[in-house]
């Protein structure tokens, strides 16, 4: 028996007989009897021959003989064991073993040998195999043995017998793999898959990254043996996995947002340390100014550094600008500051200094979109790192790519942005305004707050005679689409009341030219390409108009569609115009019904958008109760106009934006009763020199003097021509608030159309002269006729 030999046909453990030279069984074993299912007594003097299955061949058995011992196979009967393979031994030593009159004839199962030999070849191919790196170990991590390609790597000894891993690995790369195989060892779990990096002594460089796996060595009591490693060389699919996972981190940083400096800020840290030590980004000058970016073949570019990471901030500067030539070329580039510049198939001369971030190893990679150049991306390695790679280079390269279209994205978007933003600032009016008459403040919150535009509006107009009028109004939507249709609904309010309309006669018209927007749109898409969207998507809209006249002190409202205004009083009780609006704009073919209301000295105008009452309410009474609630409780508590505003609006919309909302808050002041004056006159030539009389005499109390000439005139050229084209009765009113206003009134309703005089003419000349002598003059109706009125500027205080 060879010790430890688990060989089926080894005598230790293999059914053995005894035979003689004739065949003839002398002795047999105890496996002999197992394997032949007979006893020791039954095959005792029987012969060899009588066991196979066919006795006759036995010639064939015996011409597998090749020597003094050979080996060969056989059939046995059913009964004594089927198919064998035996092994012949002469029981004779030396020269005499030729001439042996016994013989020890060893078997065993066909199936159990081939068994036992397939094992063994497995186990000898395993050690020849060069992908995989085999060791044995004892129980005291002691390398036993292994097969010559253990580690593909420089510095591994070639004499590895009695070694341990420290011997000649890294000491922290040999303490990791001790670890887990000291695991395997305690308890018998096999390790698999085990991404270990490796490292020799000799050279202690970039290393590979080995996958390991092992399993425990017991013997056949159980007793533990030691135990095999298997290494297997992963670095590069490992490295292909890691650049994977660092392309796939760096998009999901990139989709983001929209913001050139959080992106490539995000970027960098993404880029630090997995790829490199040191990484800056310089994005294109033109991203910032919402221009266009010089063109690829240009050759100067001006960048601004707008990120950086891993490196000292006094080193790469953020903000800092930078000018590059790029000589026309914009290839990849990499590079090493060692003896020997490395360079990429792609790499070309142009680029910057190898060592601008000063340090082992570096790479470069340009950010291009569209035939434009918008910035560049340059990272760098410390000595104990391995240099870049081409694989590297295509992956910074890819990852540039995206940056870039991203950058560009961000470009488009910030140019759009910024017009947008712009057209909207130039849509509406000043946030406060401070007049003689009226002092107001806003609050404009659109719901697009990326875009800052909407379809909210709100106006404060002058009107004539120290008039005002207030406008708030709603398009249906957000985005660029309700801020055109925003911009053509202004436009025409102002110029409506441009005109004087009284509210209701100024929203049927606003309405008409609503429904004109529609019938045109529909018109445009009839026409258009299929696919293609018309220029606005919808033109409903609601609106409240609302004029303040400071002498009367009093509020004419109409609304289409929109939320009443509320009335704060000058003793803090707030209520709600009662009115009825009528239909929103673009409907049609309903009325709006005018309400005129007493607006006393100090009080308090609010208009507002729906968005400020429905947010959080289901029902819309509860949200006008409570905006009515915290208007009172921020007018009671005495805080200037400009901060009732804000605070309204965050007490009422607390989170995001669920729609547009805009808030005009506007404190009336009255003119006061010495400062006007009205007059009424029957329709008499002869009452023209009482009205003069009577200008003259006003203006002296008031301190006027300077304009009587004028205002005397311009009394008497309308008051003889309103006695002369409309009769009586005639009114004439003085007003001093921010300018000398001078009105007529009477009951026709034709109004006055300033024309030439020809020379040979005696009248039509009185407009004309008007027009010259004061700063603004025009008509308005009324319900009982028009008014013409003038201003003049007052004289300086002395």
């Amino acid at each position: 028996m060879i010790p430890g030999s688990d060989d089926p046909l080894d005598a230790g453990h293999s059914a053995a007989l005894v035979v003689n030279a004739e065949g003839t069984i002398l002795r047999s074993t105890p496996a002999a009897e197992t394997l032949l299912k007979r006893s020791a007594a039954e095959l005792h003097g029987r012969r060899v021959w009588d066991l196979l299955a066919v006795p006759a061949n036995r010639r064939s058995v015996l011409e597998q003989r090749d020597g003094l011992v050979w080996e060969g196979r056989a059939d046995l009967a059913p009964d004594s064991g089927g198919e064998v393979e035996f092994r012949v031994l002469p029981l004779t030593d030396g020269e005499r073993a030729g001439r042996s009159s016994e013989f020890l004839v060893l078997g065993a199962p066909r199936g159990l040998v081939a068994q036992w030999r397939q094992s063994h070849a497995f186990m000898r191919e395993l050690f020849l195999q060069d992908r995989i790196g085999l060791a044995v170990l004892d129980n005291e991590l002691r390398l036993v043995r292994t097969n010559t390609h253990l580690l593909p790597y420089s510095g591994v000894p070639g004499e590895l017998h009695g070694a341990r891993l420290g011997d000649f690995l890294h000491e922290q790369d040999a303490r990791v793999i001790d670890e887990r195989l000291r695991e395997v060892l305690t308890t018998g779990v096999p390790l698999v898959g085990f991404d270990a990096e490796v490292r020799t002594v000799v050279d202690p460089g970039a290393g590979r990254i080995m996958a390991l796996s092992a399993f425990r060595l017991q013997g056949a009591k159980g007793l533990v043996m030691g135990v095999t490693a298997l290494f297997v060389d992963v670095t590069e699919q490992r490295l292909s996995r890691r650049r994977l996972d660092l392309l796939h981190r760096a998009t999901t940083v990139l989709s983001t947002n929209l913001s050139a400096e959080e992106t490539t800020r995000d970027l960098t840290d993404v880029l630090v340390p997995a790829l490199a030590d040191v990484a800056v980004v310089d994005v294109a000058e033109a991203v910032f100014t919402y221009e266009e970016p010089a063109p690829e073949n240009h050759h100067d570019h001006a960048l601004r550094r707008t990120a950086v990471a891993g490196g000292s901030p006094g080193g790469f500067p953020t903000g800092a600008r930078v000018a590059v030539d790029t000589g026309g070329v914009l290839s990849g580039r990499v590079w090493s500051n060692r003896a020997s510049h490395h360079r990429s198939a792609r790499a070309a001369e142009g680029a910057d200094a190898p060592d601008a971030l000063g340090l082992a190893h570096g790479m470069s990679a340009w950010l291009r979109a569209r035939g434009t150049l918008l910035g560049r991306i340059r990272i760098a390695r410390g000595g104990d790192r391995p240099p870049f790679t081409g694989e590297d280079l295509a992956l910074l390269e890819e990852i540039a790519s995206r940056a870039a279209l991203v950058v560009d994205n961000a470009r488009r978007y910030a140019r759009e942005r910024n017009a947008a933003v712009g057209l909207q600032h130039s849509l509406l009016p000043s946030s406060s305004t401070d007049t003689p008459t009226v002092r107001t403040t806003s609050v404009y919150l659109p719901t697009d707050t990326a875009t800052g535009v909407s379809g909210d509006w709100f106006d404060v107009i002058p009107l004539s005679s120290a008039r005002v009028a207030l406008v708030v109004g709603d398009v249906v939507g957000h985005g660029l689409q309700a801020t055109a249709t925003m911009a053509r609904l202004r436009t025409a309010v102002r110029t409506l009341a441009d005109l004087d309309l009284e509210p209701d006669e100024l929203l049927t018209h606003l309405d008409d030219l609503v429904s004109q927007f529609a019938i045109d749109a529909d018109g445009a898409q009839a026409s258009r390409p299929p696919g293609t969207e018309i220029a606005f998507g919808s033109f409903g809209a609601t609106c409240l108009y609302l004029t303040y006249d400071p002498v009367t002190r009093r509020c004419l409202v109409a609304s289409a569609g929109h939320p009443p205004p509320a009335l704060a009083a000058p003793d803090g009780t707030v209520a709600y115009v009662d009115l009825s609006p009528g239909p929103p704009l673009g409907v049609g073919g309903l009325p709006f019904e005018p309400v005129e209301v007493e607006v006393p000295d100090g009080s308090v105008l609010a208009l507002y958008t729906d968005g400020l009452i429905e947010r959080g309410h289901a029902d819309l009474d509860e949200g006008m109760a409570a905006f009515r609630q915290t208007l009172s409780a921020s007018l009671e508590a005495g805080r200037p106009l400009e901060e009732i505003g804000p605070g309204v609006v965050r007490g009422l919309v607390p989170g995001p934006l669920s729609d547009d909302v805009t808030l005009l808050l506007a404190t009336v002041r009255g003119v006061p009763p010495e400062d006007s004056v009205l007059w009424t006159f029957a329709a008499d030539p002869s009452v023209v020199a009482e009205a003069r009389a009577r200008v003259l005499a006003q203006l002296s109390r008031w301190d006027l003097d300077e304009l009587a000439f004028t205002t005397e005139l311009v009394a008497s050229e309308l008051v003889t021509n309103a006695i002369r084209y409309a009769g009586g009765p005639v009114g004439l009113r003085l007003i001093r608030a921010a300018s000398l206003i001078c009105e007529v009134s009477d009951s026709s309703g034709t109004q006055p159309r300033m024309r030439r005089a020809h020379a040979t003419e005696e009248g039509g000349r009185g407009l004309f002269l008007i027009a010259q002598l004061t700063d603004r003059w025009g008509s308005r109706y009324t319900r009982s006729g028009k008014t013409i009125w003038t201003e003049q500027a007052l004289p300086p205080r002395r």
